[in-house]
């Protein structure tokens, strides 16, 4: 499913094989659309977490990189962060995209996220490179926080903008469709509800699983506002409106491409190469891209591929 910062019960031994028998070739490999070899030399493997926008990342990097002249495959089989984090540190992985939220909370072990994107960015990479030896890249536009929407028709309805707004709402339209996890997160139901004084009973908050989340918030049946990704495709599709976060209670989960230290320092210049593609993936276009493989079935290597070639990186 669809959870990209959720710590996934998968034992190490699984994450191992997985990493040995999931690898494949990203169909990027430097040749006629090469631009440079300014990255020969350099081998490993990408990866990512398990869903979409992930595999679109992973692959737009790899072939990104390999027409630079590197030799790179794609791992687009384990699951949850977990783990992925895991083949990062361990040197199994060279790098895969990860979440400022999540590597700040999660990984670094901090409780209060800091609200100005660019100190976020600042205070994790930092702190990651000196504790762990990871190195973060320059960061994308684009933020995968969480957030709650609800059908266009039904916004226009109650008048609803915020979640403040959601807040003063009669408790009979204050219904939730929510992940069973963000349901105990620090990040998630607990603290939103507190933050904006929102007080129902728990019959009116649904746990369902994610993609069931995005077609029942559409209907309308089981729930008025359902949690939601911000870069999701489903989001413009299926016409749900964002609630505007007006307290800045969600952290902000921006992305950055993440690497082993080690292997930036002999490579610098990739720090060059990813300039190129990060600043493009704003959180509309992930959108867009997103949408293109969980609305239009799209597969995640030509969606990136595609995307590429339309922007003359390879």
């Amino acid at each position: 499913m669809f959870k990209k910062r959720h710590l996934a019960a998968v034992a190490a031994l699984v994450a191992g094989a997985l990493l040995v028998t999931g690898c494949s070739g990203s169909g990027g490999a430097a040749g006629s659309g090469s631009k440079s070899d300014d990255l020969k030399g350099l081998t490993g493997v990408i990866g990512s977490k398990d869903f979409s926008e992930q595999y679109i990342l992973a692959y737009l990097t790899t072939d990104l990189l390999n027409a630079h002249g590197a030799n790179l495959t794609t791992n687009t089989k384990l699951v949850g962060s977990a783990n992925t984090r895991q083949a990062l540190t361990s040197k199994q992985f060279l790098g895969y995209w990860e979440y400022t939220g999540t590597a700040w909370i999660t990984y670094l072990g901090n409780t209060k996220p800091i609200t100005d994107p660019k100190q976020q960015f600042t205070a994790v990479a930092d702190a990651d490179l000196q504790k762990n030896s990871v190195k973060w890249l320059e960061p994308a536009p684009l933020n995968n926080t969480y957030a709650f929407a609800v059908r266009s028709a039904q916004a226009k309805k109650l008048g609803v903008k915020t979640l403040s707004d959601v807040a003063k709402l009669p408790k009979n339209e204050q219904t939730f469709c929510i992940e069973s996890e963000f349901s105990t997160r620090d990040d998630g139901w607990p603290g939103l509800a507190k933050a904006y004084g929102i007080d129902v009973p728990a019959s009116n908050v649904k746990l369902l699983d994610t993609g069931v989340i995005y077609t029942a918030t559409q209907k309308g049946s089981d729930c008025n506002f359902g949690e939601v990704f911000q870069t999701d495709g489903r989001i413009k599709a299926l016409d749900l409106t964002v609630m505007k976060d007006d307290k800045q209670f969600f952290p902000v989960y921006q992305g950055a491409f993440t690497m082993q230290s080690a292997v930036f320092d002999k490579y610098p210049k990739i720090a060059d190469v990813m300039a190129k593609l990060s600043p493009l993936l704003t959180t509309e276009q992930m959108q867009e891209l997103n949408a293109k493989v969980d609305v239009d079935g799209d597969d995640p290597a030509d969606v990136a591929k595609q995307f590429l070639q339309d922007k003359g990186l390879i």
